[in-house]
């Protein structure tokens, strides 16, 4: 037999125990894979590069207003192409059904956001019904509306000037996307902001953020900081960066979300390794005279310690494989769905790689060094 044989056939000796342990060691460099991706994704620093579009946000937070009054002075600035503004207004369907609504310019968004299709008649009624919505696709579909349908809606923010959170809209638009990729993303409502900032109740004339539309995606960073040179010093300054890493801070607005995953991937590896390091001593306790004999046959201590390590290489390397390969598929799944950028990529196997590395010595070490140490005359007279 061969010595990749003999740690083959001693990975398999308890095929019960094997399989669970495996089966542990997957689970956690799956959960890693995915955190891992997470951390890297909430860490990346601005990408500017090929942007077509920048949100232009309170410096404080996004979650405080800007007055309508920025737009000509955004509109002015060389490079913007059209700006558009929403407002976040929540949404609540039915009890407690949450939905992602914002209240826009129509016509602006259709400038902007051309990945929408919406037929011509569908975005004039928009504009031009006070009460106006549109639903995406999917999100049609899952509520059962149809063009035409008024639709309740309640707003976790924002109260009508009589004070109630109740609103109705029209539903006079149902878009859908340019490609599959943006068809994936057809789950928000837009409804006329002229109608929401007159019947508002905390005040008129506020924006949440701008989308600035770019004639050429390569001034992007050279726009989103005239942008904030101009409002610097004002009483409303700006942050302005890519959609994708002002969307990214949306979710950051829940916690440190590195913190958060670090924590959980501290407490996913400390019980892998003790349920892998129980396993792998277990495994060393119940061959103690197999060593012995392996000694008497010529084998050196090295050779011994090789061994068992070699074990627990094997061991974690595949169950770390596994984990890191179902990653990359759900990762990638997630991609495609257009709801999140996860992408477990070359930089998240690396780390795991390491990981494995780690993992292997810090369990495979301390029973390695026993069975090197193990005296012959001992092991076999069981002592």
């Amino acid at each position: 037999m061969t010595k990749t044989g003999f740690i083959i056939k001693n990975l398999f000796r308890k095929k019960t125990r094997f399989t669970l342990t495996l089966l542990s060691i997957v689970t956690a460099f799956l959960l890693f894979g995915l955190l891992q991706a997470v951390n890297v994704l909430f860490n990346s620093g601005a990408d500017f590069i090929g942007a077509s579009r920048l949100v232009t946000q309170a410096r404080v937070s996004f979650t405080q207003p800007l007055p309508l009054r920025l737009l000509p002075e955004i509109e002015a600035i060389p490079g913007v192409k059209r700006v558009n503004w929403t407002q976040w207004f929540g949404g609540i369907v039915g009890e407690n059904t949450q939905i992602v609504a914002f209240a826009t310019d129509p016509l602006r968004l259709r400038d902007t956001y051309p990945e929408w299709v919406l037929p011509e008649a569908q975005w004039q009624a928009f504009a031009n019904t006070r009460t106006g919505m549109i639903a995406g696709k999917q999100l049609a579909e899952q509520n059962g509306w149809k063009v035409g349908t008024k639709v309740p809606l309640k707003s976790n923010i924002f109260p009508q000037k009589d004070g109630s959170k109740n609103w109705t809209f029209d539903l006079v638009g149902i878009y859908d996307g340019k490609d599959e990729d943006w068809k994936k993303r057809t789950n928000l409502v837009y409804i006329n902001f002229a109608y929401f900032d007159e019947a508002n109740g905390f005040g008129q004339g506020r924006a949440g953020t701008y989308t600035v539309l770019l004639g050429n995606p390569d001034d992007a960073q050279r726009v989103a900081e005239a942008i904030d040179k101009r409002f610097e010093n004002s009483p409303d300054e700006t942050k302005t960066q890519t959609e994708k890493d002002f969307n990214i801070g949306f979710f950051k607005q829940l916690g440190d979300i590195g913190l958060i995953v670090r924590w959980i991937m501290f407490a996913v590896f400390f019980t892998l390794l003790l349920v892998v390091g129980n396993t792998m001593a277990q495994s060393v306790r119940e061959r103690v005279p197999e060593l012995a004999i392996l000694k008497t046959l010529g084998f050196t201590d090295g050779a011994v310690l090789g061994f068992v390590l070699a074990e627990s290489g094997a061991l974690c390397a595949l169950g770390g494989a596994i984990g890191l390969g179902l990653a990359t598929l759900l990762g990638l799944s997630v991609q495609r769905s257009g709801n999140f950028p996860l992408s477990v990529d070359y930089s998240v196997w690396i780390a795991g790689l390491v990981a494995i590395v780690l993992l292997s010595v810090v369990v495979g070490l301390p029973p390695a060094l026993r069975a090197m140490r193990l005296k012959i005359v001992d092991a076999l007279a069981g002592r």
